[in-house]
């Protein structure tokens, strides 16, 4: 019985590894060392000194839905309206 292939999920710009493609790879440590640092470029280091404080908080789903309406950066923003609620001394 054969497969058949989801036209959707086909993508011309990055085409599935053929056998030759997997012989030839080599692992990113046997890169040279210039071209380690410019693929690493971009990416985040770990934080010295982390600022936030990661915990689980249940919200209505129309407060998170009005943040999230706004586009990325929702959870900055929740985050800055709620210290504005504490310095306006409402929270």
């Amino acid at each position: 019985m054969s497969r058949k292939i989801d036209p959707e999920l086909i993508d011309d710009e990055n085409p599935e590894w053929m056998e030759s493609d997997v012989k030839r790879a080599v692992p990113f440590s046997a890169l040279s060392s210039s071209l380690q640092r410019k693929l690493r470029r971009g990416q985040r280091g770990v934080q010295k000194a982390p600022t936030k404080v990661q915990t689980a908080v249940r919200y209505d789903p129309d407060v998170v839905e009005h943040f999230k309406a706004q586009g990325p950066g929702w959870q900055t923003r929740m985050n800055d309206a709620l210290k504005k609620a504490i310095l306006a001394g409402i929270a």
